[in-house]
């Protein structure tokens, strides 16, 4: 690790869990860092949802919820960026403190509870963003429900209609533990009437200004089998045009050592390698290739995203691993995933999609 990231880690690490995620928003919103201008090898170059994407490396929702730091997240050379969650109104989220950071395992547990600026902030900076001429980069949006809402479905269309003219895609994120009744819109009758309600309100809005973003249903690690069939049941009926697998963990796997293990929330980062890899195979075998799939959850490597991708995944997202290994860790998983591809003869990232299951029929 190079001695700046040390430091800098070191730093952030001074500060509460919160405090430090909010420092290091305010660093890239104001450009004191990130400034990635190499190209990316070739062999990165991915053509997935009508997209092209420079490398398959994204940084998952959850680190920019209103927007603030999407052209310094870019400049880290992300090959793409997700905004997010965002809710239709306001709202504080859950009581402080609600993130904690478990050193130890290298992992986060969160109950923030979709906290949100709301839509109106959120879209006022996207489109500030989206409207300098300098700007470049993919800028995928992620919507979801106020705790309050009792019609789920309505929330999600009201994000979709807002950001729909200028997202290049938009993810509906049913996957959160932190939101009370979120993850049961993963059955099959929920599910299924969320994703055609906001299909019809994202092609009435592409209709309207000729630009039809995909969408993606973002789902959990922790779906039973009946609701992965569910899922995908509800995926290839509606034709949504992606999913996002997964999110954060409610399980606490064994052999945790933080004192904060046991704290309610949501877990991430490496003790959810294993889990949403088996997630992520699963849906991608009961697909049968058919639909693209982003993977997420427990990468700190470029052999980690190897991984998921010999699982299943056409893109991955990175989020946790970023407190543990720092900026440079963004670099390091592209060029780690180049050689890992060379060293096994794929000629690009698509030749590698899904591979273990190609090996194992």
């Amino acid at each position: 690790m190079h001695p700046w990231n040390k430091l800098v880690l070191a730093a952030l690490h001074r500060f509460n869990p919160e405090t430090a995620h909010h420092i290091a928003i305010r660093a890239l919103e104001h450009g004191l860092v990130g400034n990635y201008s190499r190209k990316d090898d070739p062999i990165l170059l991915s053509e997935v949802l009508g997209i092209e994407f420079s490398n398959p490396v994204g940084l998952a929702a959850g680190f920019d919820k209103d927007a603030r730091a999407i052209d310094g997240a870019l400049k880290l050379g992300f090959g793409f960026v997700e905004a997010g969650t965002v809710t239709p109104m306001p709202q504080p989220g859950n009581p402080k403190p609600r993130l904690f950071r478990l050193d130890e395992d290298q992992a986060v547990i969160n109950r923030f509870g979709f906290n949100s600026e709301g839509l109106e902030a959120f879209k006022r900076r996207f489109t500030s963003w989206k409207n300098k001429t300098s700007s470049r980069g993919i800028v995928g949006a992620n919507v979801g429900k106020n705790k309050l809402t009792v019609d789920a479905t309505a929330d999600y269309v009201m994000g979709i209609e807002a950001l729909a003219p200028f997202a290049d895609y938009l993810v509906v994120n049913l996957s959160s533990p932190n939101t009370p009744g979120l993850r049961a819109l993963q059955s099959k009758d929920p599910i299924t009437e969320l994703l055609d309600r906001t299909i019809q309100a994202r092609d009435k809005i592409a209709g309207d200004c000729e630009h039809k973003p995909p969408l993606l249903a973002k789902i959990g690690p922790d779906l039973s089998q009946e609701n992965m069939h569910d899922v995908v049941e509800a995926a290839l009926a509606t034709g949504v045009d992606g999913l996002i697998v997964g999110n954060t963990t409610v399980e606490r796997p064994q052999g945790l050592l933080s004192a904060h293990s046991n704290e309610e929330g949501g877990l991430s980062g490496l003790p959810l390698t294993d889990l949403s890899n088996n997630c992520l195979g699963q849906i991608y075998q009961l697909c049968s290739g058919r639909i693209p799939i982003i993977g997420c959850g427990g990468i700190a490597s470029g052999e980690d995203a190897y991984a998921k991708i010999r699982a299943g995944a056409s893109l991955v997202q990175i989020y946790s691993a970023l407190i543990f290994r720092g900026l440079q860790l963004v670099s390091d998983v592209k060029h780690e995933l180049a050689t890992l591809l060379r060293r096994d003869c794929f000629t690009s990232v698509a030749d590698a999609v899904g591979a273990d299951h190609r090996m194992n029929a």
